[in-house]
């Protein structure tokens, strides 16, 4: 069972094609490929969100507060069998300042603990901590899948620094029906075809090489979040439909 626990800085930004077909020369002669970009390939994630019933979590992530922080299921296979190793997140963000904690175990185990709180079986003692503090989320919020979201990444991390690590991600594929990592990846686009999503992920600051690299190529931070894109347009298609059925019933 595998555990993963850190904290740092996540800034966004929206790339071009053009910006992106710059950019990735200078990305080779500084980094390297991460090790799950397999003869530098992309990989795929695919991801459940969990939100209560009247979505609070994502609402209150889009105010940007100081504070907030989200529950969610992450797979590396599509569409993932009962016996797939998966991982159950929890994500926060505190002053710009992210840190996450996460706990693998297969999605039976985890399906059976999201929906009855039966535990699978951990020796260590830190991955003991950490399903408590997934108990004590969840009995704070009444939690249920919400969100399907997957995406194609390619990541790397520094050759000098190993902790700055720099992500690309496109595809990225969002719904809210059908909300099941056993399920295959489908849904609408959350961003052009010729567009990357960047994410640099550094515990201090960005090497000055980045800074130049950016400036040069007018890449802008850009604020996005994959889940909040989601809902924005999940709650836009729901009003453009009770905007429809209200005209329609004006002109019967």
């Amino acid at each position: 069972m595998a555990i993963s626990t850190f904290q740092r800085r996540e800034v966004k930004y929206l790339l071009s094609m053009e910006q992106f077909e710059a950019l990735l020369p200078i990305i080779h002669e500084h980094m390297n490929p991460d090790k799950y970009c397999v003869d530098g390939k992309e990989y795929g994630i695919y991801n459940i969100y969990y939100d209560t019933p009247d979505n609070f979590l994502i609402r209150t992530s889009i105010e940007k507060p100081y504070y907030k922080e989200k529950l969610r299921l992450r797979s590396y296979y599509s569409p993932a069998s009962p016996d797939d190793t998966v991982f159950l997140e929890v994500k926060k963000k505190i002053g710009g300042i992210v840190t996450k904690r996460r706990v693998a175990m297969t999605l039976r185990e985890a399906e059976t603990y999201l929906q009855t709180r039966v535990k699978p079986y951990y020796e260590r003692f830190i991955d003991q901590q950490v399903m408590k503090e997934f108990d004590v989320f969840l009995n704070h919020y009444d939690c249920a899948p919400k969100q399907y979201i997957s995406y194609q990444r390619a990541a790397f991390f520094g050759k000098e620094d190993k902790n700055f690590r720099l992500t690309f991600d496109r595809r990225i594929t969002a719904r809210r029906e059908d909300v099941s990592l056993s399920r295959e990846s489908y849904g609408e686009q959350l961003i052009a075809a010729d567009q990357r999503l960047m994410e640099i992920k550094v515990p201090g600051s960005v090497p000055m090489w980045m800074t130049q690299a950016l400036s040069e190529l007018e890449i802008r931070r850009r604020s996005f979040s994959k889940y909040g894109t989601a809902y924005k347009n999940y709650i836009r298609s729901q009003i453009e439909a009770q905007q429809q059925t209200e005209r329609k019933i004006s002109y019967a």
